[in-house]
């Protein structure tokens, strides 16, 4: 069994109500030292196939990202193997 990560964060530029929320109430709690915070998706994949597969199996994922995982209009993503 493997494991797939895909991190999806909001584009730069993208306005993060969530993230500037997390990011106020943090520096009121006295974590002075946070100027910025983005919120983002974390999703793991239990994935049965061959390791020796890897490139061919990256490229699927980033098929299921553009097609359920992430709104490219607005997000970017990232996947590790």
């Amino acid at each position: 069994m493997n494991t797939a990560k895909v991190f999806v964060t909001l584009k730069r530029g993208v306005l993060d109500p969530q993230g500037q929320a997390v990011a106020r109430s943090l520096t009121r709690l006295g974590f002075t030292e946070v100027k910025d915070a983005r919120i983002g998706k974390y999703i793991e994949l239990q994935l049965e196939v061959d390791p020796s597969q890897k490139e061919a199996l990256k490229k699927r994922l980033e098929e299921a990202c553009d097609k359920l995982l992430a709104n490219t209009v607005i997000e970017d993503y990232r996947v590790e193997l």
